[in-house]
């Protein structure tokens, strides 16, 4: 589903845990057919005025022409380990699957990352929010990111509010929304996990295209790479 704002002819593709509540928050405050909720707002009610969908082709062609087209993304990684923090530690969502409840799967409801990471196919076929905020990014913004007029990354979320109310001649107040307090990093995880993530997020990295730096590759292998590029 593309979040449109016909009244500006602005059009997004959320890709969860990439920054999603903090634009949508951004958005409704400049789309006319929205009504503001009650401060504070709670973070969900973004999700419900504006719900994250799978790409779909059909329905993104429709805003091939005099529409302005974005996304916002986030390093792989990064995106993962959020992820884990918010919606299994913070949030406790393996507790509200069924599988797990009813020992259909045989899987602790409250893993450690290197067990969560090692397992991860496993807990997405038994919970489906996990499995919403885990999938790949290509699944939420398609196979061609050439199509979007602008790519943010997360760290540019501030630019992303300028822009918007240039465009708008609105007045935007970026807040961020859905921060976890807690912090997880690559070194946090054992060299079996590690090599795990490797291998799963290696699709992600090349997907990017070089937007962000691969932290499973050495450098050594970066400078193979880069040799290669010159001789071809």
């Amino acid at each position: 589903m593309v979040i449109a704002i016909d009244a500006h002819r602005i059009a997004y593709m959320a890709l969860p845990k990439a920054g999603c509540s903090t634009v949508k928050a951004a958005l409704a405050q400049i789309d006319p057919a929205v009504a503001l909720p009650p401060e504070p707002a709670d973070v969900m009610q973004w999700h419900q005025i504006y719900p994250t969908r799978r790409f779909r082709p059909h329905r993104w062609e429709a805003y091939d022409h005099g529409w302005w087209r974005f996304c916002v993304v986030r390093d792989p990684l990064r995106r993962l380990l959020s992820a884990y923090v918010n919606r299994v530690v913070e949030l406790g969502e393996l507790r509200n699957s069924r599988k797990l409840l009813r020992g259909r799967v045989d899987l602790p409801m409250d893993p450690d990352p290197d067990f969560f990471f090692c397992n991860i196919a496993a807990y997405m076929d038994a919970a489906s929010a996990i499995r919403h905020h885990m999938l790949p990014a290509w699944l939420f913004l398609g196979p061609d990111l050439a199509r979007y007029d602008q790519i943010y990354r997360t760290s540019e979320l501030a630019q992303f509010g300028r822009d918007l109310s240039a465009r708008t001649g609105l007045r935007v107040d970026m807040r961020h929304e859905n921060s976890s307090s807690l912090r997880l990093g690559l070194d946090d995880l054992r060299p079996d996990t590690q090599a795990a993530l490797r291998e799963r997020l290696a699709p992600e990295y090349l997907y990017f295209s070089g937007m962000f730096d691969n932290p499973f590759v050495t450098g050594r292998e970066r400078a193979c790479v880069a040799a290669l590029r010159r001789v071809s």
